[in-house]
């Protein structure tokens, strides 16, 4: 395969700007290719977080789904192929990027959104997860439609957690392991993403252990979907534990609030 160095393309605002440099971007890097990274695949819609240029998890993830999505081999680098098909795919307007981030503005650049209506501090999507939706429990807890505020990202990564962690859980299980996550996002002591509170250092086994991986099935989704919509059948639990396997002493401090399938919940 042909390493191309440089590319170039139209903007959807007619202005022409320089693609990424030949160099693979990964994990851990930062700078200019990252935020044309996070940029392009926000414009179709796999990334939602903060354009900061920084390559962290959320970017990982969002990356991962979109060589899911496009057929391409998924190992989290955007190497030539990937940023070809990437180019391909999306658009990216450079200067109105680099003016939004100066400013401190937050942004979407999302495909289809009228630029003057993406700009100044009030407007939504890339300044950071927008805010969730205010929980209330539903008489019958329901799945049936995606709410706003989580993206297909954020709700991908979330089913991908709960399959992980209690697939052979209790479905009232299944859906209080996602309620975590949500109460932790909700948290100022965690990370205020999905992606954030998943792949925080330590945070879940099923990081550790990479069932992470795992692709879910429709059950982990429909879960994470019922705990969006309001249900917390842990009862506002930050923590959860199965007392079989667990060996830290910390976690066996923590007030517990109740017992669903195999998991203790505490706060």
């Amino acid at each position: 395969m042909v390493l191309v160095c440089s590319l170039l393309m139209i903007s959807s605002e007619g202005e022409k700007a320089d693609a990424f440099t030949n160099q693979v971007i990964q994990h851990g890097a930062t700078g200019d290719d990252v935020i044309e990274l996070q940029s392009r695949l926000q414009y179709i819609g796999y990334y939602n977080g903060k354009i900061d240029g920084v390559f962290g998890w959320g970017t990982y993830w969002a990356l991962r789904n979109f060589q899911y999505e496009f057929g391409l081999p998924i190992d989290g680098l955007a190497g030539a192929e990937t940023k070809a098909k990437l180019v391909n795919a999306s658009k990216y307007n450079k200067q109105f990027v680099k003016e939004q981030i100066k400013k401190g503005n937050k942004f979407s650049h999302y495909g289809g959104t009228d630029l003057s209506k993406q700009k100044g501090a009030g407007a939504g999507g890339g300044g950071g997860k927008a805010a969730p939706p205010q929980k209330q429990t539903p008489s019958k807890p329901t799945a049936a439609n995606t709410p706003n505020g989580y993206s297909q990202n954020d709700i991908q990564i979330m089913a991908n957690a709960v399959y992980g962690e209690a697939r052979g859980e209790p479905y009232e299980g299944q859906v209080a392991v996602a309620a975590v996550i949500l109460n932790r996002i909700d948290s100022p002591s965690f990370p205020n993403t999905a992606a954030g509170v998943i792949f925080e250092p330590g945070a879940f086994t099923a990081v550790a252990d990479g069932q992470i991986y795992l692709t879910p099935n429709e059950k982990a989704r429909e879960a994470v979907l019922d705990a969006i919509n309001g249900w917390d059948p842990s009862s506002n639990a930050l923590y959860y534990f199965n007392p079989v396997t667990a060996t830290s002493d910390w976690i066996w401090s923590r007030p517990q609030i109740k017992q669903i399938g195999k998991h203790i919940f505490c706060k």
